[in-house]
């Protein structure tokens, strides 16, 4: 009986590890290396297409480790979703070459930590590890020039001109940006465009969420204050919508 509790007792203090990736040879592999470990425990691996939402609820891990370019599925609203009903479970985004946008939106929706999808072993066990006691961790190529000031400005709201620019707004963002500093409601951005109401608000959103801001009159003053970048974006960006 004493051996039974302690076995029980061991399996509880496991990492319990939830994987989500859309690439079958990816998630094999990265199991069959969590295999080996005595510390981690994979509870599942899949693609996107299972209900990640529901897994989490069904399986509560410890860790999600997800992947930033799922098929078919929005990472960023999925991290969303799971932090909002979930919020001590820790999560990880895997990705080839995370952007600095990238980074600073993830960090900002609760993500804990990041990990190259070409990382060495031991630096995937060490991330896995120091998330679920905590702590926030950036691949070693991007911690010296990004992770100081990608989390403080995550957590205080606050980013420099640095991180602005990486942040590529839309043609159509931009346009109601300009609206909002004119002081339109979204009913009359919505005419002014020939758009639903429906769509201005969700522009209004992502604008919110890419700049970081709580309100439409920081959206304006943002607008007021960075009218040259706002130029620059117009030049450079490919995106139309």
């Amino acid at each position: 009986m004493r051996q039974a509790t302690r076995t029980g007792e061991q399996l509880a203090e496991k990492i319990k590890l939830l994987i989500i990736e859309d690439n079958p040879l990816l998630r094999e592999g990265i199991s069959a290396i969590l295999r080996r470990t005595s510390d981690i425990r994979v509870v599942s691996g899949q693609g996107s297409r299972k209900k990640p939402l529901q897994k989490v609820r069904d399986l509560k891990p410890n860790v999600l480790l997800l992947d930033l370019g799922l098929r078919g599925q929005n990472s960023l609203e999925i991290v969303r979703a799971v932090r909002s009903d979930h919020p001590h479970l820790k999560v990880i985004i895997m990705d080839l070459a995370p952007t600095e946008t990238d980074i600073l939106l993830f960090v900002r929706a609760g993500v804990s930590g990041f990990v190259l999808k070409g990382a060495t072993t031991e630096d995937f066990l060490r991330t896995i590890r120091a998330v679920s006691r905590g702590k926030k961790v950036l691949p070693q190529l991007m911690t010296e020039s990004l992770f100081s000031q990608i989390v403080e400005q995550a957590v205080n709201g606050k980013f420099t001109s640095r991180v602005k620019e990486s942040v590529r707004m839309t043609r159509r963002e931009r346009q109601v940006i300009s609206l909002i500093a004119e002081g339109l409601s979204n009913k009359e951005i919505a005419d002014n465009l020939h758009l639903s109401t429906y769509t201005v608000k969700s522009h209004v959103h992502n604008i919110l969420e890419k700049l970081l801001l709580r309100s439409r009159v920081q959206i304006a003053k943002y607008a007021l204050t960075n009218s040259e970048l706002m130029k620059a974006e117009e030049n450079i960006s490919l995106i139309e919508e």
